[in-house]
């Protein structure tokens, strides 16, 4: 009972300190995007298919509506194309790309839209989103309601808005008249919220009884899972339990280390610890990995390979993290001042009433132990990706300084910090993510007969992942002289091209205009 009771506080405290929901996504423009065409032709480009092999080009590819029909090797790199190329049809459009690289659409596995600051509108974040090529969302927990999620789910499959695809899930228990704490409640409220249009549910934690039951009704009703394993409740249910129950996709790293204690087991939380005092929360949160196994002892390797055999998906959103390893880094990132909106300012701001902004006296030592908490968090990751398991990524933006879209690149940075090779790390981004959701067969990677979700980017990423943030990358040019690039060129989700550098203009303009002093 009282496990059960832990749950409910960590669910409705979470709720009842959410932002009130922006505006709705306005219908697309007629300007907005073009296609989808009878047949659209990318020549000359450089393709990364997602799928681990390696760079190829120049190619053409063939899309015929929103599927990719042909992928036509057409020459070789640094010389003039001499080759037979696919031929236009007279209604065919072709967009000369030559020397640019072409990925497939990103995937955030847990991005949510809003929710966390006071009126963020959707359109500031779909056009974020859709300028560093995430062309799929996974909406983990639909708190701005999910009628209000579903109207932008529906929208975005029409194409009537811009907006990537978004699927949604509907935090457990939302909605219920009381506490879902019995297994009949469980597997009842199971049912409505596939009934009402969830795709999936994500969890914080409950009673073992009561995930049982939700977590076998859920597999009954094909709703996806996933869940932040909340600390009021890490002790009774880690990760490795709940995946032993049928848990598909954990987020972040909460009771990972958990899982991990060979010589406890419970956290070494001082005397003085309060899980409702952010400060408290997160500063001991960091102090947590080192509390674990160590690598490759028989514990870490045990842990690993059940996971894996479980066919357990690792979603880590390292990137939500990053300000508690390096505060004056994230306060100060080149994108706040074009990019940030005031009420998300505001509510990163040091606060002990806002989630996330934990800020009270973050010291050297806070970042320091942070530090090493990556560090042993990176290298499980790092493991488990090299013994078969699956990670993927998201971003959780809208807390703790960071921004949508530009979280996304930097979770790809930090794979690759992690170990992962450049190739990895797309495919966690891209082919990883659609397994988790089940739509590798639609979308994830540049093959014949998928879907036309793709990204268009001037220059390599693999070279560099910086190539993709919307603010460009800093560096030289041949004259000596310092030069912000680009970022993404075009993001193309079902055969529909978005100019990127548009739609960034478009979120500048909305930070602006808040900007604004009322009148």
């Amino acid at each position: 009972m009282c496990r059960t009771l832990a749950f409910a506080a960590v669910l409705f405290i979470s709720l009842n300190t959410l932002g009130a929901p922006g505006a709705s996504a306005p219908n697309k423009r007629a300007d907005e995007g073009a296609g989808p065409y009878s047949q659209l032709i990318l020549r000359g480009v450089t393709v990364v298919t997602g799928e681990g092999a390696p760079a190829r080009g120049p190619v053409d590819i063939v899309i015929e509506n929103d599927r990719i029909v042909n992928i036509v090797s057409v020459g070789n790199p640094g010389v003039p194309i001499i080759a037979n190329r696919p031929e236009l049809n007279e209604d065919g459009i072709e967009i000369d790309l030559t020397g640019q690289f072409v990925l497939p659409g990103f995937i955030d596995m847990h991005g949510h839209i809003g929710g966390s600051a006071d009126n963020i509108p959707a359109e500031y974040v779909f056009k974020l989103w859709m300028a560093h090529g995430i062309t799929t969302v996974r909406e983990p927990g639909s708190f701005n309601g999910l009628d209000w999620v579903l109207d932008h789910v529906e929208r975005s499959a029409e194409n009537q808005i811009v907006a990537p695809r978004i699927i949604p899930y509907l935090g457990f228990g939302m909605g219920a008249r009381k506490p879902v704490a019995t297994p009949k409640l469980a597997r009842e409220w199971m049912r409505q919220a596939k009934r009402d249009g969830a795709l999936g549910v994500k969890f914080f934690g409950a009673s073992l009884p009561v995930m049982q039951a939700a977590l076998d009704e859920a597999k009954k009703q094909g709703l996806g899972t996933m869940m932040h394993h909340a600390q009021l409740n890490v002790m009774s249910m880690n990760a490795l339990d709940s995946a032993r129950l049928g848990l598909t996709t954990m987020e972040h790293w909460y009771g990972l280390p958990e899982a991990l204690f060979a010589d406890r087991v419970i956290q070494d939380y001082p005397a003085a610890y309060n899980y409702n005092n952010e400060q408290h929360r997160f500063a001991e949160a960091g102090r947590l990995w080192l509390q674990a196994a160590e690598p490759g002892s028989e514990q870490w390797n045990s842990v690993r390979d059940e996971l894996i055999a479980l066919d357990f998906t690792i979603n880590p959103t390292m990137t939500i993290y990053e300000a508690s390893r390096d505060l004056m880094r994230e306060r100060f990132a080149e994108w706040h001042e074009d990019y940030t909106l005031p009420t998300l300012w505001d509510f990163f701001t040091p606060s002990r009433y806002a989630h996330g902004s934990y800020w009270f006296d973050w010291t050297t030592a806070d970042e320091i132990a942070w530090k090493q908490n990556f560090q042993r968090w990176m290298a499980f990751l790092n493991d488990y990706k090299n013994h078969g398991g699956r990670v993927t990524t998201g971003s959780d933006s809208g807390y703790i300084y960071k921004i949508y879209g530009f979280g996304y690149v930097r979770e790809l940075e930090l794979l690759q910090e992690a170990g992962f090779h450049p190739l990895e790390v797309l495919q966690a981004a891209t082919l990883n993510g659609a397994e988790a959701l089940g739509l590798e067969n639609e979308i994830g990677s540049i093959t014949i007969g998928k879907k036309a979700d793709l990204v268009v980017v001037g220059e390599n990423p693999l070279h560099n992942f910086k190539v993709l943030y919307g603010t460009g990358h800093y560096r030289l040019d041949d004259n000596n002289q310092p030069v912000q690039t680009k970022g993404v060129v075009y993001t193309i989700k079902d055969g529909i091209i978005y100019d990127a550098q548009q739609l960034l203009s478009d979120v500048r303009a909305i930070v602006a205009e808040a900007k604004q002093p009322a009148e």
